[in-house]
């Protein structure tokens, strides 16, 4: 059984936690490689084509997403049956606005700044990354994107996010009252529909009767229907951790062979599609955009494979990283400036020449980022307390990690 190491008692809004949550941290610097690894590959630079999925068919974006959802159900699960549902909801909408907070400085930075240094300077990149504000004019593109309807590429994934925010009350309750097997069935029936053609065509009647007026393309790469399985799925693991019934080790036990056989022979096919396979009509099974069957069979053989070795994989979680992961709303929409900073670099080419510039940009970002973190982390781990050692903690007083 996969038991939470911290034991949490309700005290003003705050938990005792008797012992340092080392698994929880574990889970955070998880969380921080995930970040790190979608800076890398946002970041325009000579790498960028070997980090993205250089591990098989799946992204950081899933790794990110699925554990946001696991400490959502979590965390707020504990706060319903200690709270109730105001208390609950309330957090969540606190936590919620503050993601879409930043998603509006980033958006103001992208139309004030990033836009007028595309003309002046021709950056062909910021203008393409930017093609439907130009197109649709100013006004109109500011609407829609603050009501997450325009979603600029790269900034996509954060109205994903916010949205599956949104949603996670009405889940979270729901599942108390009628159970999780409708709501996974339900999430099942929703991304097996968007693999063929859910997206659109929910697109074409929002068109014909809502007045929807603006490309589907321009709506985000991210297809919604099929990616809010990541969510759904995330959450029911957290709320059965902190019900302590997540038998977690107990399935990496029994299956880490066959996920063995199945990270190893999707990765083997993703290195001979990028040296040239050409993956023909079966290529929408490993679509990472709609969310295909093998990323998402990749996905779970690989998370079993990290649970089942963990002891292997302890000593990657690296106080940085652990800092990044507890401050993870924050780095995550952090390193998006950087990112147009990059694209900005690029000029018309398709990346940035020059290692040197290339060694400056990353260098600036990841330093920023592990400010951003140390800034917002934990005051223990800002400390130096944790980051994975064996040290026990005295009882104390602190917030959970909402981020």
């Amino acid at each position: 059984m996969w038991k939470p190491l911290a034991r949490l008692q309700a005290s003003n809004g705050r938990v005792e936690i008797s012992h340092l949550m080392k698994r929880e941290l574990d889970l955070d610097a998880a969380r921080g490689f995930m970040l790190v690894w979608m800076a890398l590959t946002h970041l325009p630079t000579a790498i960028t084509p070997w980090v993205n999925q250089p591990f098989g068919y799946f992204t950081s974006s899933e790794g990110f997403i699925f554990l946001s959802a696991l400490f959502t159900g979590r965390i707020y699960y504990r706060l319903l049956t200690r709270g109730g549902v105001r208390k609950m909801s309330a957090r969540l909408l606190v936590r919620t606005l503050r993601l879409y907070g930043y998603h509006v400085l980033l958006l103001a930075f992208a139309f004030i700044v990033a836009a007028r240094y595309a003309i002046g300077a021709h950056s062909v990149g910021l203008y393409n990354l930017l093609d439907y504000y130009f197109a649709a004019g100013p006004s109109h593109a500011i609407v829609q994107s603050l009501l997450l309807i325009y979603r600029p590429p790269l900034l996509d994934i954060i109205p994903l996010y916010i949205i599956f925010l949104l949603m996670s009350p009405v889940v979270i309750v729901a599942a108390t009252r009628i159970g999780w097997r409708l709501i996974l069935g339900g999430s099942f029936v929703l991304w097996f529909l968007a693999q063929f053609g859910l997206r659109e065509v929910s697109y074409a009647f929002l068109s014909h009767h809502a007045g929807l007026k603006i490309p589907l393309n321009e709506m985000g790469a991210f297809n919604l229907w099929g990616w809010q399985l990541v969510w759904i799925v995330g959450m029911w693991c957290g709320v059965r951790w902190a019900r302590d019934d997540f038998p977690a080790e107990k399935w990496a036990k029994k299956l880490w062979v066959p996920s063995a056989v199945v990270a190893v022979a999707f990765c083997a096919v993703r290195y001979v599609q990028i040296f040239g396979l050409n993956l023909g009509q079966s290529s929408i099974l490993f679509d990472k955009w709609h969310l295909g069957v093998v990323p998402v069979i990749n996905s779970i053989a690989v998370a079993l494979l990290l649970i089942r070795f963990r002891s292997f994989v302890k000593p990657l979680a690296i106080r940085p990283l652990v800092l990044m992961g507890q401050s993870s709303l924050q780095v995550f929409s952090a390193h998006f400036l950087f990112c147009f900073v990059g694209i900005g670099m690029m000029g018309a080419a398709d990346r940035i020449y020059g290692g040197w510039k290339q060694v400056i940009l990353v260098t600036c970002t990841f330093a920023a980022l592990l400010l951003v973190a140390k800034v917002y982390a934990r005051p223990e781990l800002s400390s130096g307390t944790g980051g994975g050692r064996e040290e026990r903690a005295p009882a104390r007083s602190i917030a959970p990690a909402e981020n």
